[in-house]
């Protein structure tokens, strides 16, 4: 047995990783995963940079690319007691702190060890071997190996985010923007005439959350974009649905929507009108807060019958909960928990106007695993407009994959579900992430067929389904964009 003070060198990547312990149902997945490994990327919910692809600019070094955008690392990092500052995570001004990107990185290779056992890990194991092919393994003494190696592939036009993007054998990224931005980033791939299929999607939250710390500011931007007197309720609805109009225009299939709760509302005009009233002139509390949240959730799905947008639905966050980092750096910084959240009457009131639209799609998603047999697989399993969205943020992972297969199947079947979204800010870290979906998902469906509640043909037809097929159908990649319906 190795002695504890030295470890392997060798960066090693099992060809088997995540794959079933027995031999037998390991190959069945290893056959089922050969038959979809190389299938292209579709990336239908995100947060990478869209200025990244609108450029083209190389990315400065490892530090800035791969360590202090992504809350995933400096979450765990911060919790052994690492400072923010020490990491070059840009602060809530925006300042970056004068930290040497250099010491940044050997912060956190001499940290290394503190993701063993996590989605991290294997992430982050995938782009240092299969994107940057390192070969030795991450640590205080291959730190500088590290970083002169990823910092000499970046400046190559080999690294550029396009030629990264094709690489990758991307189909499809989706971005996430606010009501309130102009999109001139997306017009700008447009106009260059590069082939990458880059969209947006339609985040309106900070104009919707009246708790939100940019509110006002960014409904002065909504209203200086569409025009529209946002400050009356039949202005504001017209300049969303203008905006909704600009994302389509701009490629976008999707709507997004995160909340802390998943509570819907089916007000009359009259009421809408006396609580936008409340929320415009600065007399609401923090019932009218939730509630013109509620409401407006049920009139972005009468608008995504409207225009066909699908709508997806990421409640149950408890959002910067450390409020000494949120006032230092701001939004994103891995303070965020999760909630229990309840769904069942929380959206019935939607469900009541929309429910049984055919060809709305409504994709719910939860940090609440204790609701996914409970309520999600049944409500998914009955209404014609709800999907399941994949384990999401913290349960992105091998067991948080399993767990949601294990528990939402039986119900809700497997076509009542949307395939896998890597909802990340990390673009390298993308290939890693679908590769991982794609092992667990095969090892899922060998073990129906090892026990044979599966035909191994029908499961092969499903790995083709849960990689590529229903995530076309739910997020309409490959219908026209559909004509707008007169609202009701």
């Amino acid at each position: 047995m190795r002695a504890a003070h030295q470890p392997p060198r060798e960066l090693l990547l099992d060809a088997d990783r995540l794959f079933p312990a027995d031999a037998r149902t390991r190959s069945i997945a290893r056959a089922l995963y050969a038959e979809i490994a190389g299938l292209p990327i579709i990336s239908p919910h995100g947060h990478t940079d869209p200025a990244w692809f609108a450029t083209d600019a190389p990315w400065d070094n490892a530090t800035e690319l791969l360590l202090a955008p992504d809350h995933y690392i400096f979450r765990m990092l911060y919790s052994q007691g690492v400072d923010l500052d020490a990491l070059r995570v840009p602060r809530r001004d925006g300042v970056v702190p004068a930290t040497d990107p250099r010491d940044a990185w050997r912060l956190f290779a001499g940290h290394y060890d503190l993701f063993r056992g996590t989605p991290s890990h294997l992430w982050l194991d995938h782009v240092f071997a299969e994107v940057f092919g390192l070969d030795r393994r991450l640590d205080a003494a291959s730190a500088d190996h590290y970083y002169d190696a990823i910092n000499a592939a970046l400046a190559t036009d080999a690294f550029r985010p396009r030629a990264l993007f094709e690489r990758f054998n991307i189909d499809f990224l989706a971005t996430t923007e606010g009501a309130d931005d102009p999109l001139d980033h997306h017009a700008a791939i447009r106009a260059s005439g590069w082939g990458g299929r880059v969209v947006t999607t339609y985040r309106p939250d900070s104009v919707i959350d009246v708790e939100h710390e940019v509110f006002s500011d960014a409904l002065e931007s909504f209203a200086r974009l569409t025009g529209e007197d946002v400050h009356g309720w039949a202005g504001y609805l017209a300049a969303h649905r203008k905006r909704r109009a600009d994302f389509r225009a701009a490629g976008a299939t999707a709507t997004d929507h995160g909340f802390a709760t998943a509570r819907t509302a089916n007000l009359s005009t009259s009421e809408c009108e006396a609580l936008f009233g409340r929320i415009v002139g600065g007399t609401w509390d923090a019932s009218d807060a939730e509630l013109f949240r509620a409401q407006m959730l049920t009139e972005m799905a009468k608008m995504s019958v409207e225009d066909g947008m699908t709508m997806q639905i990421h409640p149950g966050s408890c959002r910067n909960h450390n409020a000494k980092l949120f006032a230092s750096h701001g939004r994103d910084k891995g303070a965020d928990i999760p909630l229990r959240t309840e769904y069942v009457t929380a959206l019935k009131p939607m469900l009541d106007v929309v429910g049984n639209e055919p060809e709305l799609t409504v994709i719910l998603f939860t940090l609440d695993e204790s609701t996914y047999a409970r309520e999600l697989a049944p409500l998914a399993g009955h209404y014609p407009c709800l999907r399941l969205g994949p384990a999401w943020w913290f349960h992105d992972s091998p067991e948080g994959m399993r767990r949601f297969r294990e528990m939402t199947t039986e119900t809700a079947g497997f076509y009542n579900t949307v395939g896998f979204n890597d909802d990340t800010r990390a673009f390298l870290s993308i290939p890693a992430r679908h590769d991982v979906a794609r092992r667990v998902d095969c090892a899922f469906l060998a073990r129906l067929v090892a026990e044979g509640r599966l035909q191994d043909w029908e499961a092969a037809e499903l790995a083709y389904e849960l990689t590529n097929g229903l995530v076309r159908k739910a997020y309409k990649l490959d219908a026209a964009a559909p004509a707008t319906r007169e609202a009701a």
